[in-house]
């Protein structure tokens, strides 16, 4: 059963007779791991700690700088997020909102879950740069605040409170920042045939049609996920390290076989960065793939791709149309996935699309 009436400001809170998460139209309930129940008082102190500026080396950055609420939980309009002291890293901030569905995190799906997810960043150079996580701990065992939340939470208090705690606490949180309710969800799961406009309905017909989007980006008859969590190489980005492709992956590997942390390397390096979900499993078929995005709200998130390289929807499906090619003479690669080739869509068909993707906003975020 759906309880729309339990969403604030695009988060789902907790009903007072019933703890579990009430899922919005279009989306299925939200899968929530054994090892980490939800509870009000852990969401709040997740909430707070991604917030908390004070966990990055020069107190200028917090998980919420790159995933901000008001940006549909991006950097919009950055093209690569910041960190400390302007730092730029190499990739596009993925939204936090529905992130409790996706199978993998990071466009290269290096973390399994969101608690592996959110200790990470904290530690990168390039983000918050922090040497290890004890400046979080000192402050989370000392901060009378925090000290009360975690004994409340957790029942843990000094030097029992662990990374593991803070860690839970903030995925806790962002598994409750689950948005549906689109134009798209009230049209074809709510049957309103007014939600969307001829526009919109037509581009959908592309969508599943023609256009073969929901190849990767899925719709089902119960929920629209619109993504298959798998990994692609779309030829963005690419061409930067194609010719030496080779070399550069063997070398790469030969560093992380000696240790070389891959949050570090793709992050910092532009060229090991393109090297997308080879980076995390070695895999010559992921060579140059990132995981499918959602595209609920899309939109409210430009620019687009793990680069951040289109800055429109428009590029988007122009890119898309071209088959993997910003411009139609743009060369492709050895590794570029068999399902992205020319689509033929005629002007209209484009403009339709781009209005089907703009009815994937859900209220709370539209502008």
């Amino acid at each position: 059963m759906r309880h729309p009436s339990l969403i604030v400001s695009g988060l789902l809170t907790f009903a007072l007779a019933a703890p579990a998460l009430a899922e919005p139209l279009g989306l299925p309930p939200v899968p929530i791991p054994k090892s980490n129940p939800q509870s009000r008082e852990k969401v709040e102190l997740g909430k707070k700690l991604f917030e908390d500026k004070r966990f990055s080396a020069d107190g200028t950055v917090s998980c919420a700088t790159c995933h901000e609420d008001k940006k549909a939980f991006t950097d919009s309009p950055l093209r690569v997020s910041e960190g400390i002291n302007k730092l730029k890293g190499t990739r596009n901030a993925p939204t936090v909102i529905n992130a409790a569905y996706m199978a993998t995190l990071f466009w290269d799906g290096r973390e399994p879950d969101l608690e592996g997810q959110s200790a990470q960043p904290f530690l990168n150079p390039v983000e918050m740069a922090l040497p290890d996580h004890e400046p979080i701990l000192k402050i989370v065992r000392s901060d009378p605040q925090y000290v009360a939340a975690f004994k409340a939470v957790f029942g843990k208090t000094g030097n029992q409170v662990t990374i593991k705690e803070v860690t839970q606490a903030i995925a806790s949180f962002e598994r409750t920042v689950v948005s549906g309710n689109s134009p798209f969800d009230r049209y074809y799961y709510g049957g309103d045939q007014k939600a969307m406009s001829a526009e919109a309905a037509r581009g959908l017909a592309v969508y599943l049609g023609q256009g073969r989007c929901v190849s990767c980006h899925t719709v089902t008859d119960t929920h629209a996920l619109f993504t298959d969590n798998r990994f692609h190489n779309l030829n963005v980005g690419f061409e930067r390290v194609r010719k030496d492709v080779r070399e550069l992956a063997t070398a790469y590997s030969a560093a992380k076989a000696k240790g070389a942390n891959v949050d570090v390397a793709v992050l910092g390096n532009q060229n090991t960065s393109e090297l997308g979900r080879f980076a995390v499993d070695d895999a010559w078929r992921h060579m140059g793939a990132f995981k499918t995005p959602t595209l609920r709200n899309v939109d409210v998130t430009a620019p687009y791709m793990h680069d951040g390289s289109l800055e429109t929807l428009e590029d988007v499906v122009e890119f898309y149309n071209n088959g993997g090619r910003v411009k139609p003479e743009d060369p492709v690669n050895d590794f570029q996935s068999g399902g992205i080739r020319p689509l033929d869509l005629s002007e209209q068909q484009k403009k339709d699309l781009v209005a089907f993707m703009k009815a994937l906003t859900s209220p709370e975020f539209a502008r």
